[in-house]
């Protein structure tokens, strides 16, 4: 399997892409990489003028027609490992201007805490003294005793508002205002942010849609979902969680925005040093960036929506494999780097192939690319699978990690690239193929995931 997923070299590992139209079929042509630096400085125009907390909310509430005593209402949607570390971050650094700023979040309720992740909850709770005195000030500690016990039920959106994500246990976050019914949560906010699951986001934002059609004004949707749908008919083509919220409330594009990595949810959180970019128009996009800005949340703007968001499905399918190449081969850098280089070699032929014009796979979308191999809920799944403690057949979605996004994509991918309609010429055959055949390791990952064939090891 480990050849499989390693694959033969690609016909376009050379350097070579697909990207120009040729009698409506794709062909290839050279693609130049060129070196960028993984890491930017921040430019000398924000280290010279340094906003204050207040002044960037200032700034933003400008933006917002606010009059004094009217909230500048901000509203997660998704109560995943990063929706709930975002809403926080923000509340953080913003939440003590009330008067000002209100910061909520929805979940759905009912999702109860299972024995085992209530045992582990009250050990990290008894490990940090400060967020055991903030219970005990709360009068909130001995519920956690009694699921501890097993003597109570403990469920996700409970354990939210105390600071405790059901996917993140091990990082308590600030307590958060969590809000349960849907249309209280949105019906008057002024930016939403979307922290669902590709695969949720159209149905949730279906029924936002419907509380929204009153709106004088629509809302700024800020989306961290990654992942696509893949539409065969008429033509094939991918949509991006972006272009589902825009289909689904009308809310007008250039008022959604995406925000990219490289960074890990639980580490920002922490305070590890983290890059973003926040892609879409630069109207909202550069007010947004600077208001996102920590100092160790380094956030940057860029027009390039389309190609971030592709990026964003492709890194977490291929994060699956090198979750199965690192258990397969006990960490072999050799053999991890050889999948690296394959990998990146397909994600730069399949983006080539699905957007325009787009952006290189370099500087921060390498990086993002890099951290989410090394790490995340996708290569933890693909480790979980070569290792055999999980099997295809148990479902996309586990407790303590939410979602893995990454299998759906596989299948939207291989379902979009296997259309005939997007044929292009192959470089050594001299014939035309379907693009799915010139990606080995998106084959091999269909054939485990979606198929279920059960490969030699």
């Amino acid at each position: 399997m480990i050849a499989s997923l390693q694959a033969t070299e690609p016909p376009y590992a050379n350097g070579h892409g697909f990207m120009a139209k040729e009698n409506g079929h794709f062909s290839a042509h050279a693609y130049s990489n060129t070196n960028h630096m993984l890491l930017y400085k921040e430019p000398e125009t924000s280290r010279k003028t340094v906003q204050s907390a207040e002044d960037r909310l200032i700034e933003l509430r400008k933006l917002f027609d606010k009059a004094d005593g009217d909230l500048l209402r901000i509203v997660g949607v998704g109560a995943g490992a990063w929706g709930s570390v975002f809403v926080a971050m923000l509340q953080e650094a913003y939440g003590h201007m009330r008067e000002k700023v209100q910061f909520r979040i929805w979940r759905r309720s009912g999702k109860a805490v299972d024995r085992k992740a209530a045992e582990h909850l009250f050990e990290v709770i008894n490990s940090r003294e400060d967020v055991l005195r903030r219970l005990i000030r709360k009068c909130a500690y001995l519920k956690y005793v009694e699921g501890r016990l097993g003597d109570r039920a403990l469920y996700a959106d409970e354990i939210l508002r105390d600071g405790f994500c059901i996917n993140m246990l091990d990082t308590p976050l600030c307590t958060l205002k969590v809000v349960t019914n849907l249309q209280e949560a949105v019906w008057d906010a002024d930016i939403v942010i979307n922290g669902l699951p590709s695969t949720e986001t159209r149905p949730v934002f279906e029924e936002i849609g419907r509380y929204w059609r009153e709106r004088r004004s629509m809302p700024i949707v800020i989306s961290l979902s990654k992942g696509v749908e893949a539409v065969l008919s008429p033509e094939p083509h991918i949509i991006t969680p972006t272009q589902m919220i825009h289909e689904a409330t009308n809310v007008p594009i250039d008022r959604i925005l995406y925000i990219g990595g490289p960074n890990i949810a639980a580490e920002i959180y922490n305070r590890e040093y983290a890059n973003a970019r926040i892609c879409g128009s630069e109207q909202w996009a550069k007010p947004l960036a600077r208001f996102l800005r920590q100092p160790h949340f380094m956030v940057w703007e860029n027009p390039d929506l389309v190609t971030h968001e592709v990026m964003g499905g492709l890194k977490n399918v291929y994060a699956i494999g090198a979750g199965m190449v690192a258990a397969l081969t006990k960490e072999s850098a050799t053999s991890k780097s050889v999948y690296f280089a394959h990998c990146t070699s397909e994600m730069v032929f399949i983006t080539h192939l699905l957007t325009e014009e787009p952006e290189k796979l370099a500087g921060p979308l390498l990086a993002d690319t890099y951290v989410t191999l090394l790490k995340g809920r996708n290569a933890w799944y693909g480790q979980k699978l070569a290792q055999g403690e999980l099997r295809p057949d148990m479902g996309d979605s586990f407790q303590g990690k939410g979602t893995i996004q990454g299998v759906s994509a596989v299948e939207a991918f291989y379902e979009l690239l296997r259309q005939p309609s997007l044929s292009v010429m192959h470089p050594e055959g001299h014939k035309m193929v379907a693009p799915v055949e010139l990606c080995p390791i998106l084959q091999t990952l269909y054939k485990i995931l979606i198929k279920r064939f059960v490969m030699k090891l």
